[in-house]
């Protein structure tokens, strides 16, 4: 850190992790003339001049002296003023966002890393064990409050929602499910699952925590145990519909009163280690595998499941209605950085011999949960069968190279998807950037909207056979600034769409809704074709989740040193507009790559020489 932050210290603190914690500023509520012609700014390049004649008239109405949008925004103050609200826009954010959406969370929420191939441990249980010693250690970190703070610009970001990590789990309830945790130090022990059958494994005995041979032991007793015939797969209910799991969960609940005290156990637990028996080898299989596998070896309401497959090779999979990708991500971070470059202590090489065997938990069924069981396979069958998702690894350059041109490297990767899109399609399209808000208390995220005049004039330029490689540079670096100063107002809590969120929110049972918000350029410019975020490490070898909306499609991206990776999904047979794109992401795949060369040779060759590759 290079500097001390300006925001105080709190000497009462309940640990390091959160002394900046209460002198956070709160979420703040911008103005309407700030937002409002933001808002006609992000969508002008998307409409008809009529289209655009229609909304401009209906942010008239909504800013007019005297107007209902007054009222609306005095509502909003008020709320992000009211001394028992800390984030006026968290619990709607949650529900509305989260817990409350009905549709599964894997595929449209949920959310995975795939970790690159760890060389000194090829064995399952062998790396299961390494990778559960370094997240215990990093939940110590948070248990005892000592992590550091993360910062952006010198000043340290929001660190509340890490007490969402480890012993928690979503709940399936009607109308929006629930968060539930549990006490981090009561509950030591973690679940395992092979072969679609449930373990528990404390990973504490005599008062002193499994050493990471120990822990082997105990993964590959569970391997023994499991052995080759698969259990049925209570995991896949997790995967259904909100509603319909609520439903099975009462069932199987019903069934017998042992099951509920399987299920605290599962719900309470640091983590789930899940020992896949797929042995992904290409990045598209691992992907595939870490994103979903076959949706039953897995426990999906789980916020931290590390995935172990029988090739060794191992990723992550986040539940992520209470925390963002930002802190697993860390998470995820130190512990393959730990494990990497040797920091972790994995204890005695000594294996106490009289550790218990893991616990195979085993639920009771009836006739109506085998039933909700076999809907739910084929529920989640046909869902997968129905996405794509392929990866570019992009190796020609990277962050040194993009920054050597002197250019922001998330812009630069953002007006490649740009390109990519525009060279499919013919056109711009909405496209959302995730912009985190954590320098505010509790704060989330925003919208940075990716298209510009700018972008679209750049993305035209590229096309352009006319257009000289000067132009193109210019209207390249013109676009790149206009998404840095999107990005800047969007982590600073003054983008457009949270603001446009809560004013939304702000309205009353009954109360008529103002023109802004029925104009069809406002659902319009937030459905979502791309829905775009950058997360980065070194050790992964992917990232990625869902679309958001089916004519579109869900681009992870990270920015290595000397490497662009993108993971590219969508629905099978993606239809846009009314036309039809079979293998639509190999397609985007192809034009991303096009795109990345096409904009390095342009700068190459506007280029002085010695900044040449």
């Amino acid at each position: 850190m290079p500097h001390t932050p300006k925001t105080p210290v709190d000497p009462n603190a309940p640990g390091p992790m959160l002394r900046f914690q209460s002198n956070l500023p709160k979420l703040p509520v911008p103005d309407l003339n700030e937002t409002l012609p933001k808002y006609l700014k992000s969508i002008r390049p998307l409409l008809s001049d009529e289209e655009y004649k229609r909304s401009e008239q209906a942010v008239k109405e909504f800013l007019a002296p005297g107007s209902f949008g007054h009222e609306l925004q005095k509502r909003l103050v008020a709320r992000a003023n009211d001394p028992s609200i800390v984030n006026w826009m968290e619990d709607w954010w949650l529900d509305q966002a989260y817990m409350g959406y009905r549709d599964p969370v894997v595929v449209y929420v949920s959310y995975f890393f795939a970790y690159k191939d760890d060389k000194l441990r090829r064995v399952p249980a062998q790396r299961a064990a390494a990778i559960t010693t370094a997240a215990l250690e990093f939940k110590k970190l948070i248990v005892t409050k000592t992590l550091e703070p993360e910062y952006a610009k010198g000043e340290p970001m929001c660190m509340d929602s890490y007490k969402y990590m480890f012993n928690n789990c979503r709940i399936a309830h009607k109308p929006s499910d629930l968060k539930a945790t549990f006490d981090p130090i009561k509950n030591t022990h973690i679940i395992a699952i092979r072969k679609n059958k449930f373990y528990f494994i404390d990973t504490v005995y005599k008062g002193q925590q499994l050493s990471t041979k120990e822990f082997e032991q105990q993964f590959q007793r569970v391997i023994d145990d499991a052995g080759d015939i698969k259990g049925i797969p209570i995991g896949v209910l997790t995967s259904e519909n909100r509603d319909k799991w609520c439903d099975y969960r009462d069932d199987l609940l019903a069934a017998n009163p042992n099951n509920k005290k399987i299920m605290d156990k599962i719900e309470s637990a640091s983590f789930v280690v899940c020992l896949d028996d797929l042995t992904p080898f290409t990045r598209d299989e691992l992907v595939r595998a870490c994103w979903h596998g076959d949706g039953r070896n897995r426990f999906f309401d789980k916020p931290l499941q590390f995935i172990v497959f029988d090739n060794g090779k191992a990723g992550f999979m986040g539940e992520h209605s209470c925390m963002d990708g930002t802190a697993t991500c860390r998470l995820n971070e130190y512990v393959c950085d730990g494990l990497a470059r040797n920091l972790v202590n994995h204890g005695s090489d000594h294996v106490r011999t009289d550790i218990p065997q893991p616990e195979q938990l085993q639920f009771v069924l009836n006739g109506k949960v085998e039933k909700a069981i076999e809907t739910a396979e084929k529920d989640f069958d046909e869902l997968i069968g129905n996405h794509e998702m392929t990866v570019l690894a992009y190796n020609a350059f990277g962050k040194n190279f993009i920054k050597k041109m002197k250019c922001s490297p998330d812009a630069f990767a953002q007006m490649a998807i740009q390109l990519a899109y525009y060279k499919m399609f013919g056109t711009s399209r909405p496209t959302y950037e995730s912009a985190q808000t954590r320098k505010f208390q509790r704060g989330r995220t925003e919208t940075c909207r990716s298209v510009s005049a700018e972008s679209i004039a750049f993305v035209k330029a590229m096309e352009d056979p006319n257009a000289s490689s000067q132009e193109k540079v210019a209207k390249l670096r013109a676009a790149l600034k206009a998404h840095g100063q999107y990005m800047g107002q969007a982590v600073n809590a003054h983008g457009v769409d949270r603001h446009l969120f809560g004013l939304k929110n702000s309205l009353r049972e009954g109360e008529q809704k103002p023109e802004l918000f029925t104009d069809p350029a406002f659902a319009y410019s937030s459905h979502w074709y791309l829905s775009t975020s950058q997360l980065t490490s070194e050790h992964f070898d992917g990232y990625g989740w869902g679309q958001v909306v089916n004519d579109g499609f869900g681009v992870a991206y990270m920015i290595k040193n000397n490497a662009l990776q993108f993971n590219v999904a969508s629905v099978r047979d993606l239809e846009v507009h009314g036309k039809k794109y079979i293998n639509g992401t190999h397609r985007f795949k192809q034009a991303l790559e096009e795109a990345c060369d096409d904009m390095r040779d342009t700068l190459l060759a506007e280029a002085p020489t010695q900044a040449k590759l």
